[in-house]
């Protein structure tokens, strides 16, 4: 007998908490996922580089590899990434 109303009080705790956890879980993996595909389209900020009164290639910016953007500009100066002897083109941020 005991056995028998253990049994009904655990089906009915699952059956009213079982929706809930439900929402629960795909609420957080649904945030999860939609934060990863976020951070993944954009492009990781790249080191570039301006000339400076004592020397070329020297003063680091924060440029970008997104070509959609227009060049990378600091003071007036375009900046370049130190691949090629300082000839990669990099975009703004």
């Amino acid at each position: 007998m005991f056995n028998l109303i253990l049994t009904i009080m655990k089906k009915t705790f699952l059956k009213s908490t079982m929706p809930f956890t439900a929402a629960v879980v795909l609420g957080i993996s649904g945030a999860f996922f939609t934060t990863s595909m976020q951070s993944a389209s954009k492009l990781a900020p790249r080191d570039g580089y301006i000339n400076s009164l004592s020397g070329v290639c020297d003063v680091q910016v924060q440029c970008s590899d997104n070509s959609n953007n227009p060049i990378c500009k600091a003071n007036g100066q375009t900046a370049f990434g130190k691949a090629n002897n300082c000839g990669e083109t990099l975009y703004m941020p």
